[in-house]
């Protein structure tokens, strides 16, 4: 029974001393008002008692503290909410900009085909592989032109000897042909001659 009147006793002096103190102190200090929430939090903390695991708080700042908590709270979800839209933006951004370096990229890898690439009879053929085909062929038309010449040269020297061969031999005929000509036309007359005397015997 003393517990319960000590305790009443207890709580009357406290609701006394909060009433005094609530008279004593009208205004809301500044810190309430302008201070950071853990500002604010530890002044209810330091100018606050405690009864029994209860934190007496005058309930005007009680109020003042739950506004400014609210008030704390919904810039900080605004400001979420305008980080979470900047974020979705920012991937919008960066998946676009993914497509377009996928796509440039494509495009230089074309490009560096084609640099490296030169049409042939309609057919893309490698630029090492062109230079090797036309060397290969230039080499051919090379050895087939000196092939060529030298046998132009071998032929000429062929005609050239046999044209003199030729010349020769005409000439061998022509001789040939003049000495046969003298002695037929002497055996010719020997016979005659002989024809002569025999008739003349």
């Amino acid at each position: 029974m003393n517990k319960r009147v000590l305790k009443y006793a207890l709580i009357t002096i406290m609701l006394l001393l909060s009433a005094s103190t609530l008279i004593c102190q009208t205004t809301i200090p500044e810190i309430l008002q302008k201070g950071s929430l853990n500002e604010q939090f530890d002044y209810l903390e330091e100018r606050t008692r405690i009864y029994e695991n209860y934190r007496a708080i005058r309930e005007d700042m009680f109020q003042l503290v739950k506004k400014n908590s609210s008030d704390s709270l919904a810039t900080a979800r605004k400001s979420i909410n305008s980080y979470i839209i900047q974020a979705r933006d920012l991937n919008l951004q960066i998946d676009s900009l993914d497509k377009l370096l996928a796509s440039t990229r494509d495009e230089l890898n074309e490009a560096v085909r084609t640099k490296n690439s030169i049409k042939l009879l309609g057919i893309n053929v490698n630029k090492h592989s062109y230079n090797t085909i036309m060397w290969i062929i230039t080499g051919f038309l090379g050895f087939l032109l000196v092939s060529g010449f030298i046998a132009f040269r071998k032929n000429i020297s062929i005609t050239s000897k046999t044209k003199k061969e030729l010349e020769d031999v005409k000439d061998s005929f022509e001789e040939y042909k003049k000495k046969t000509r003298l002695e037929r036309e002497k055996i010719s007359k020997e016979h005659f001659d002989e024809i002569r005397k025999l008739k003349g015997k």
